[in-house]
């Protein structure tokens, strides 16, 4: 099948929300779109057993938990053999203390990874971005574990303030990372270690100046971030909406009448 190719002159812009004059307690059906995903409903629902149909529940929860932003790893082991890979189990933890996790499955072998995190070299957490996804893409290659990813990745090192490990110079935003935690997940039936999450202490923070905007946080217009989708797809920001946070003590009365509207109704 034919592709069209990639369109780099896309940006990512700003919009109105997809039904910006909702109103407290309107129903999805308001709208043509709401009206149109309610009714694929009518085709009936699948339900899975995860501990019976175990042959696809990893590709299928890849594709359904999307989209994921990817943590680009580089770590170092006890030896001084560097190590780059990418992780899609990664987000946000919390901001005080900044922590960041990502997960390491150990199938069918325990990762370079998360070996290398626990030695207290420290490590980098470097965010991936439009123009090196083929790079980053590469070092997904199950090489054995005297290889070193940055030969082939064509990505350029930098090093760290703080830790042993480089960061990657490619990446507008990278985090110094120290362990934070290491918690292995026990499968609950077999007793096998599956996965191991990994709590990353952010220790300093790497960000290009060019992606910032002028109340300095980023610029998701300039950053242009690449997340995972499952089914080997990888995706890009489209168009993005700001959705104000609701406070109580301001619209409380438009949510009185409106729920008063209801039950009149």
């Amino acid at each position: 099948m034919s592709l069209p190719l990639f369109d780099h002159d896309v940006r990512t812009k700003y919009t109105e929300p997809p039904n910006a004059s909702w109103t407290f307690g309107q129903k999805i059906d308001n709208t043509e779109s709401g009206r149109k995903w309610l009714e694929g409903e009518e085709q009936g629902w699948k339900v899975i057993n995860t501990e019976e149909d175990t042959v696809r529940l990893f590709q299928l929860m890849l594709t359904a938990i999307v989209p994921r932003p990817i943590a680009f790893v580089c770590s170092v082991s006890e030896n001084g053999v560097e190590n780059i890979a990418p992780f899609s189990w990664f987000n946000m933890v919390t901001h005080n203390p900044p922590l960041v996790s990502f997960c390491c499955s150990n199938s069918p072998r325990v990762k370079d990874t998360p070996t290398n995190v626990k030695n207290g070299l420290g490590f980098t957490v470097n965010i991936v971005s439009e123009p090196f996804v083929e790079n980053i893409h590469v070092t997904y290659i199950d090489a054995p574990p005297e290889f070193n990813e940055w030969t082939i990745s064509g990505l350029t090192k930098v090093p760290s303030i703080h830790v042993k490990a480089p960061r990657v110079k490619e990446s507008a935003f990278s985090m110094e990372c120290e362990l934070f935690q290491a918690i292995d997940i026990t499968h609950p039936v077999g007793g096998e270690i599956t996965t191991t999450m990994i709590l990353a202490h952010v220790k300093y923070i790497h960000v290009r100046k060019d992606v910032l905007n002028e109340r300095g946080i980023i610029d998701i217009t300039k950053y242009k971030p690449i997340s995972k989708l499952g089914d080997e797809l990888y995706g890009r920001i489209g168009d993005v909406f700001r959705l104000p946070r609701i406070a109580w003590e301001q619209e409380k009365d438009k949510i009185e009448q409106a729920l008063g509207a209801k039950e009149q109704s």
